[in-house]
């Protein structure tokens, strides 16, 4: 008896495939950045630093209707997945069990660079986010000791950058936070 050959599959989307093997088989910390899938495991001090932002923004975030997370952003039509560091959404997302937010959908969405991931987090996710529309982008680098705040996203980037400030300089986040981040912890 010989092998019959096996048909391709025609109607996989190969999008969709990527997202569902890093959702389903790859665990909850894992990201896709332009098509490849990456581990992540954020150091204590990484973890810090979003705490830090976290408990600074947490009234105002409240009373905006939000919460901040760092659950999955899809950027649709693309082959990435991305798990920022920390994110503001509205409420109703937790409330639904979204899957995924778009990064339009955000208020604010933050990366923190580790070593292994910097350039990324300086460079190809600052131009993404931009792209789908996240308001603000704000880049903590802990490898450079800066903080940068990106807004105003157009399909080319950001088109308003603040900084890069070193830690410790007061950092001013816009509407609708209107508020100044402590930056000295980071």
């Amino acid at each position: 008896m010989s092998a019959q050959p096996v048909e391709p599959y025609h109607d996989v989307d190969p999008e969709h495939a990527l997202k569902y093997a890093v959702q389903h088989m790859a665990g909850d910390r894992a990201e896709i950045i332009e098509g490849v899938i990456t581990p992540m495991s954020p150091s204590w001090g990484h973890e810090g630093a979003a705490e830090d932002i976290r408990e600074q923004i947490g009234a105002r975030v409240r009373a905006l209707g939000c919460r901040t997370g760092s659950g999955n952003v899809d950027l649709p039509g693309s082959p990435n997945w991305y798990v920022p560091d920390l994110a503001v959404v509205p409420a109703e997302f937790f409330k639904r069990d979204a899957r995924a937010v778009l990064p339009d959908q955000t208020l604010l969405v933050v990366e923190i660079t580790s070593p292994s991931n910097g350039e990324t987090d300086r460079v190809t996710k600052r131009r993404r986010y931009a792209e789908y529309g996240a308001p603000l982008y704000l880049l903590v680098d802990r490898q450079e000791g800066t903080c940068t705040l990106f807004s105003e996203p157009g399909r080319l980037g950001y088109t308003r950058v603040a900084g890069p400030y070193p830690f410790g300089t007061p950092l001013a986040l816009p509407e609708p936070f209107d508020l100044e981040l402590d930056t000295s912890g980071f």
